[in-house]
């Protein structure tokens, strides 16, 4: 459902606040990948990530069970080797964090389209990067040292996030997603992509072979998306269209994401949801005068209309759940 969010606990890709918290937002990514929204903060209590020693493999992995998966750690002395395990656990959208810039840094890859990966960076900006793998094998490449100066062995560890649960909700991250996401227009869909994903959770569901005649949510707004929108901006009034309909396409974009369906027995309920998700949006962004008596601080601020307006998706999903006469 849709929540308050603070500048030090955003939803969705942003750059980590602080030097020493890659290794939570590593996870975090790779979470949201397996379809888990999971806060950074979160993470980082879990493993007790050090503001001077950061997060290392053995903390990262406590945080990653508690959170129903493994970390599986995989060493490589050949770069060949080590870029084929990893092509192989991203084909099987298995996500994979690696320890990059002579271990300094913590990064996620989530796939793969050729020779170019599809990187998570919390240290960039846009955090959403596609690499080489030439790039990738040079932050990748670890010369241990420590174990010999004059002849020093090379090391490419690779740590797979392997969902204990059973995960049918899995991102299909492209090069041409990742290149949509970084456009400064699209800056607020990263910024709260996990709010979408909560969200759409609550309405569409993963394909199945039992679902009969499943919508995507493309051919859901075919059908429904102009009675949402005129509706929407007629009963408010001071909302542009073209901004609800950008809303909507961004609940497409992450809904084709994860490859998510609505069955067509809940058509009705989630055009019902999709409108009150909408008019929420617009109350929060545009604001709304009182109405038959009761304005914002009377129903307890922004937090008492949230709840009104949950009540009264409730009631509307009863009323598309009941069967026609």
């Amino acid at each position: 459902m849709p929540r308050l969010a603070t500048a030090a606990n955003r939803p969705g890709f942003y750059p980590q606040p602080t030097e020493w918290t890659c290794g939570p937002f590593a996870l975090k990514h790779a979470m949201v990948t397996l379809g888990r929204a999971v806060e950074a903060d979160d993470i980082a209590q879990t493993a007790r990530t050090h503001w001077w020693s950061g997060t290392n493999e053995i903390r990262l992995a406590r945080a990653a069970r508690s959170f129903d998966c493994d970390l599986v750690l995989e060493r490589c002395r050949d770069a060949e080797e080590a870029r084929k395990r990893l092509v192989k656990h991203l084909r099987e959208q298995v996500p994979v964090l690696l320890c990059v810039d002579d271990w300094s840094h913590w990064i996620t890859v989530v796939g793969v389209e050729g020779r170019r990966f599809l990187v998570i960076d919390s240290e960039q900006d846009p955090v959403l990067t596609i690499h080489t793998w030439p790039q990738l094998r040079a932050r990748w490449c670890y010369r241990d040292t420590d174990y010999s100066k004059d002849d020093p062995p090379v090391l490419y560890d690779l740590h797979a996030i392997v969902p204990r649960f059973r995960s049918a909700v899995k991102a299909d991250f492209s090069v041409d997603r990742i290149k949509f996401l970084r456009r400064p227009e699209n800056r607020s869909l990263a910024l709260y992509w996990n709010e979408y994903l909560e969200d759409l959770l609550e309405i569409c569901r993963p394909p199945s072979g039992r679902m009969q005649a499943p919508l995507s949510m493309g051919e859901f707004l075919r059908r429904h998306q102009e009675l949402i929108v005129s509706r929407v901006a007629f009963w408010h009034g001071d909302i542009d269209r073209e901004m609800i309909v950008k809303i909507l396409r961004n609940f497409r974009f992450v809904s084709d994401t994860y490859g998510l369906v609505i069955p067509a027995a809940s058509t009705r309920r989630a055009a019902a949801d999709m409108a009150i998700l909408i008019t929420m949006w617009v109350v929060a962004v545009r604001g709304i005068d009182a109405m038959y008596g009761m304005s914002l601080g009377a129903v307890g601020g922004r937090q008492g209309l949230r709840r009104a307006l949950r009540l009264q998706a409730e009631r509307l999903n009863k009323v598309a759940r009941r069967p026609r006469p």
